[in-house]
């Protein structure tokens, strides 16, 4: 039977078409290391290899530009060219574009099942809409089409867009060690081709190599100038806490984006940076004006949803959560909407959107892929906290260290008790300079509980300050530990401050004085620290510090 290449749904649906059962690339997933990556070898076939498939990808998308109708005018590319033409560009396409692409080779590969190239762009392809979609079930059929493309035609001998398709898969379902080993694989043998280094950003990333997802980004950049550089480097600015290098940036790109889906996608980080500076009204702007723009752009549904509720539009941001899952369902935003039902005293509803939320990991674990670290966040508040620390802890020993990983295992080991050890993650994730308000009350929270309340009062009001309203639930929980603590001693604290001059000792009264003067002088006890403490000497009470120092430097 030859595969349905039709859509099921109508042309507005955006739901790429299903293959028949009889497909051969629908088969159970494996996950993203299931082919393990192949030492750098044959370097310089690879090197021309992968130079001919970024030009072959230019000029393909060139010539279909190009075709004349026949008045003598170019012909319009259509949606498979436009998704086709925007991937070489590095850029995204919109996902009726992707949904024409993915129909168009799925029909080619049926008749030309040995075509890798074709392959590799429908496996590819495969992925962008799982990762646009949350439809985690095409990541398998994304594993099997790669794969198929690599046994036409391996990847040491030219077929590079497969191994590159399998960084992108093992990116999105968040095996950051495997996409890091296919994008080095690629890149040692081709260093200037620009479209390894997307998905070395990411690896890195997500394993919290700050330095080498600086060092990928500055390439990038390098190689690939335009709208795409400067979205990366603004994502760049903006994990290292550098809002207004972030935000300039972020414009430029969004001023310069033509096409709708990379203009959309521009306008959403213009949100989310908004959003993170405490400012809801101009974070539903951008959001609107993304989706005004570009239909597709899914996750500005949910920035839009978390921008309403922080502006006490309750009703609306719940809608806008509704919405959101029905078209994107992740489950951070499970977790999101669970939590402002149960911030509106709607437990029912909360305990609802909770176990959705387990059913979403347990089927995306399914599809291979691991969302370890909302599950955790939402045990640790919500559930087992030891269950969120055991999580987290194997997401760190498999290097997994990101600032985000650091932060939830913080607060997991603080609301496990070990608050001390919790304090050493939470420090971590600060460290990094991003500048988010829940990983500054995490912070402060647990200063505040090893009664080191100077820094905590400091990252409270940070993050109070950096956005009074950036969870439904915490946020009350921050300004109230804010307000326990209350204002800081006076003057600063006790240690700082001067010794008082010791007080002289009265004179006896005569009789008193005469008395002693008459009793024979009895000799010098040995010295104590209890007597030390009694009596002080002058000397030793202007070397050592007040008494009160302790106390005032970590009184609330």
């Amino acid at each position: 039977m030859a595969m349905d290449v039709m859509p099921q749904q109508g042309p507005d649906s955006g739901r790429p078409p299903e293959p028949s059962p009889q497909d051969p690339y629908v088969l159970p997933a494996e996950g993203a290391t299931a082919v393990p990556p192949p030492p750098p070898t044959l370097r310089t076939t690879l090197r021309r290899a992968a130079f001919g498939a970024v030009a072959a990808g230019v000029l393909l998308a060139g010539a279909l530009v190009a075709v004349d109708d026949g008045d003598g005018r170019p012909k319009e590319p259509g949606p498979a060219e436009r998704a086709e033409a925007a991937a070489t560009a590095g850029s995204p396409a919109s996902l009726s574009d992707l949904t024409a692409l993915i129909g168009d080779r799925q029909k080619w590969v049926e008749s030309h099942p040995k075509d890798a190239p074709s392959l590799a762009t429908l496996g590819t392809a495969y992925v962008e809409w799982a990762r646009r979609s949350a439809d985690t079930a095409y990541y398998a059929r994304a594993e099997q089409a790669l794969k198929r493309s690599l046994e036409a035609q391996p990847g040491e001998r030219g077929n590079g867009a497969a191994w590159l398709g399998l960084a992108a898969l093992a990116n999105a379902r968040h095996d950051f060690l495997a996409a890091k080993r296919w994008g080095e694989t690629v890149r040692k043998q081709q260093p200037k081709a620009w479209n390894v280094y997307p998905v070395l950003i990411d690896a890195y990333t997500g394993l919290g190599d700050r330095k080498a997802a600086t060092a990928a980004t500055e390439t990038f950049g390098e190689l690939r100038k335009g709208v795409p550089a400067l979205a990366r480097t603004a994502d760049l600015y903006r994990g290292n806490g550098w809002r207004e290098d972030a935000l300039a940036t972020a414009r430029e790109a969004a001023d310069r984006a033509t096409q709708p889906a990379e203009k959309a996608e521009a306008l959403h980080r213009l949100g989310e940076l908004a959003w993170e500076r405490g400012e809801p009204e101009e974070a539903v702007a951008q959001f609107d004006a993304a989706l005004r723009t570009d239909s597709g752009q899914l996750t500005s549904l949910a920035g839009r949803a978390r921008a309403l509720a922080a502006l006490d539009r309750a009703d609306e941001a719940l809608a806008a959560y509704q919405s959101a899952l029905e078209k994107l369902p992740r489950p951070q935003y499970a977790l999101e909407l669970g939590e402002l039902y149960e911030s509106l005293g709607l437990d029912g509803d909360a305990r609802t959107q909770y176990a959705k939320l387990r059913e979403m990991v347990a089927a995306a674990k399914k599809d291979g892929v691991d969302e370890s670290l909302v599950l955790a966040r939402f045990e640790a508040d919500h559930g087992d906290p030891e269950a969120a620390v055991e999580l987290l802890r194997a997401q760190w020993r498999g290097q997994h260290r990101s600032a985000a990983v650091a932060d939830a295992l913080g607060w997991a080991l603080h609301r496990a008790g070990e608050s001390e050890e919790g304090l050493e993650y939470a420090q971590l994730a600060a460290d990094t300079g991003v500048r988010n308000a829940s990983y500054a009350y995490h912070l402060g929270v647990i200063q505040r509980e090893l009664a080191d309340y100077g820094p905590a009062r400091r990252n409270l009001e940070q993050a109070v300050r950096t956005d009074p309203a950036f969870s439904p639930l915490a946020a009350p929980l921050a300004q109230e530990a804010l307000d326990a603590l209350g204002e800081p001693p006076p003057g600063g604290p006790g240690d700082m401050q001067p010794p008082p001059p010791p007080s002289p000792e009265p004179e006896p009264e005569p009789a008193k004085k005469a008395e002693q003067e008459k009793k024979p002088e009895a000799p010098a006890p040995a010295p104590s620290r209890t007597a030390a403490v009694k009596s002080p000497s002058p000397t030793a009470s202007r070397s050592a510090p007040s008494s009160a120092s302790p106390s005032a430097s970590k009184s609330p």
